[in-house]
């Protein structure tokens, strides 16, 4: 597998280094390099690009920022030389960070580690079923079943069709999300993840599951936005 990549960042000297090192991992295709979120806003787009190794700390857009500007499909690694960064780019999802001076040997785990999600995330078409720990058992749930899934703190609820008690689990959101194939499931809020299926109102920009209003956060709605216009 070849995954398509960018660099963003207002360092030429980071953005040099990364280039070198994108260009004798074999696995990886650079598809653009730029100096500031901006003009990286302009471009990438059109790239449809895997993996975006991003800056934190740029003038006029900061990497945070931007990052909730890419595409769902984009998996993210922040460069900073900031660690107390870390903690935020968890809670944009980001798949791994870099602490500056970056070396090849961490930039390769924090490849691999991207080259592993999608290796796994294309199988996952395939799934049917998983299985959650609940009240000391493991319960089999069909995917097409599940109406919407809500994050609550440690645990998670998940609800399913026709069935009148969600199941309580032992499970984080983002857990949860790396499990779900994104080809069918969509995370409209920090606290949500819905089945796209099972989508069939939407009343003043949240979405209805029978009594229940799910809310579509700002963070997430270009995602949501997205998902409308190919369904219009």
């Amino acid at each position: 597998m070849i995954l398509r990549c960018a660099i963003v960042d207002d360092e030429p000297l980071a953005l040099n280094l990364i280039e070198s090192y994108v260009a004798k991992t074999s696995f990886l295709k650079l598809e653009g390099k730029y100096a500031s979120a901006i003009q990286a806003m302009q471009e990438l787009p059109q790239k449809n690009v895997d993996l975006l190794f991003l800056d934190i700390q740029m003038p006029e857009l900061n990497g945070l920022e931007f990052s909730k500007m890419v595409d769902s499909h984009t998996r993210i690694v922040f460069t900073t030389a900031f660690d107390q960064y870390a903690l935020d780019g968890y809670r944009v999802n980001a798949l791994d960070y870099l602490l500056k001076p970056i070396s090849y040997i961490d930039f390769l785990e924090a490849s691999n580690k991207a080259l592993q999600w999608f290796e796994r995330s294309s199988k996952q078409g395939e799934l049917e079923s998983i299985y959650v720990k609940s009240d000391y058992k493991l319960v089999r749930v069909k995917l097409k079943d599940i109406q919407y899934i809500e994050g609550l703190k440690d645990y998670v609820k998940i609800y399913m069709e026709d069935t009148p008690r969600p199941i309580l689990s032992l499970m984080s959101m983002k857990s949860v999300e790396e499990i779900l194939p994104q080809s069918k499931f969509m995370r409209v809020h920090r606290s949500y993840i819905v089945n796209k299926e099972k989508i069939k109102i939407i009343d003043r920009g949240r979405i209805v599951f029978e009594k229940n209003y799910i809310p579509v956060s700002d963070s997430y709605k270009h995602v949501f936005q997205e998902f409308l216009e190919e369904h219009c």
